[in-house]
């Protein structure tokens, strides 16, 4: 983290194509919002972020405030362009002296370590200004880079604006900057809205920049999907596949066996050991930590804030939601394990329910199994509750006490037979 360069994330738009009540840059891959992703990538490189918002700002600014301590929102109102939207945060930072990135909330596939090799490029050159670039075979909808006959950039063009032969060009604006902010600042009251658009572009800063003899440079991305703008639910689901491919790949370069790539889908913010078995047609969401020598699924369910120590099994059609699972324990299948904390040693039989949630009083508790602890088939554990170590539950339970140690827990009701009763039923 460096407290001489600061972060302004554009979050102000309606996102009309994504035809949803939720603000775009809050539509979720893996359950995490786009903008998460953003200024998860810029935690470790800025000191502040500031998120322009705008459309639902009270609810982007819930979820900043409730989750990013270092950053803060700046409300763009109204809304008169992506350079009007920068000018906003003039004030918060009018003797600020270092540099500034600028991104969009809406590009979660941007890395860290391209921010940093951007960065870099940017002090390398002694830029005042530099603007991250990529090369589409279909350039369609970006902003085209114009540089003039020696390759030095000249100026950006939006589509809206550019001639045929501005068309043409395949270079592109990433929508990424750099800026040595005391210089580049003044550009932001001086920006005209002589546009298609009727607004005040952001992109007008380079060839103000150029107007000004200011060093002003193109930093060109080589891999063009990292910049990749969601817009629609088909951009959505194709940036969650990217995303998906990108991590399982990670994964297994790492030691960790995914079975069948096809099928599985893994959050970035899960870390899992290797000689993990990853089987098919699982999906782990949120942020987990997985450790060696395990075995997950198939059709299993991690929904985050999930621990599992080495050497467990969380098996077939097993949901898991908040819970941390010591090392040895195994889960077999068809259960439920939610708010809970399971020690070592333990076996869970077929189609076990943690009751978390009371639906009167909306809260959930906690169930606690201690080390050796080993509960039976079709057992319901209605939190908040606690097993002592080594007792055991027998099938078939609805555990509402706490046991203590080494005790044998059962509620099974008297078998009863009838002889015959359903041969004399028929006869009837």
């Amino acid at each position: 983290m460096n407290d001489e360069i600061k972060a302004v994330i554009l979050a102000a738009g309606k996102g009309t194509r994504m035809k949803s009540d939720t603000p775009k840059v809050l539509h979720k891959i893996f359950e995490k919002p786009l903008l998460g992703y953003v200024l998860d990538n810029v935690k470790n490189i800025v000191s502040e972020s500031f998120v322009i918002v705008g459309h639902q700002a009270e609810k982007v600014e819930e979820y900043v405030k409730k989750d990013y301590t270092t950053a803060k929102t700046v409300l763009q109102y109204p809304q008169l362009g992506t350079g009007h939207a920068v000018s906003m945060v003039c004030p918060e930072l009018q003797n600020f002296n270092g540099q500034v990135i600028i991104l969009c909330g809406d590009t979660p596939l941007i890395t860290e370590n391209t921010l940093k090799n951007f960065i870099d490029y940017h002090n390398s050159n002694n830029s005042d200004l530099t603007v991250m670039s990529t090369i589409f075979e279909n350039p369609t909808n970006y902003g085209r880079i114009i540089r003039e006959k020696d390759g030095s950039l000249k100026c950006i063009v939006e589509e809206k604006d550019a001639a045929q032969e501005e068309k043409a060009v395949k270079e592109v604006n990433a929508g990424i900057y750099c800026l040595n902010w005391a210089k580049i600042k003044p550009a932001f009251s001086q920006l005209k809205s002589n546009n298609a658009q009727g607004e005040y572009y952001l992109t007008d800063i380079i060839a103000w920049g150029k107007s000004q003899n200011l060093n002003v440079n193109a930093y060109i991305l080589e891999n063009n999907e990292e910049i990749y703008g969601i817009n629609s639910r088909s951009n959505l689901a194709h940036a969650t596949k990217i995303m998906n491919e990108r991590k399982l790949n990670e994964l297994m370069d790492n030691g960790v066996t995914v079975v069948d790539p096809s099928s599985t889908w893994i959050s970035q913010d899960t870390i899992i050991g290797s000689d993990t078995i990853i089987y098919p047609a699982t999906y782990i969401e949120g942020k987990n930590k997985i450790g060696s020598n395990c075995k997950i699924g198939p059709c299993a369910h991690l929904r985050g804030d999930v621990e599992v120590a080495d050497n467990c099994k969380i098996g077939n059609f097993v949901e898991v939601k908040k819970a941390k699972i010591d090392h040895n324990t195994n889960i077999g299948h068809l259960s439920y394990i939610g708010d809970s904390e399971l020690g070592s040693n333990i076996n869970i039989g077929a189609g076990t329910i943690t009751a978390n949630y009371n639906p009167l009083t909306k809260v959930k508790s906690k169930t606690v199994l201690k080390n050796d602890v080993k509960i039976g088939s079709n057992t319901v554990l209605v939190a908040p509750v606690t097993v002592e170590e080594g007792a055991n539950v027998g099938a078939g339970s609805v555990i509402t006490k706490d046991i203590p140690k080494w005790a044998l827990a059962i509620t099974r009701a008297p078998l009863k037979i009838l002889p015959d009763w359903v041969r004399n039923y028929l006869l009837k």
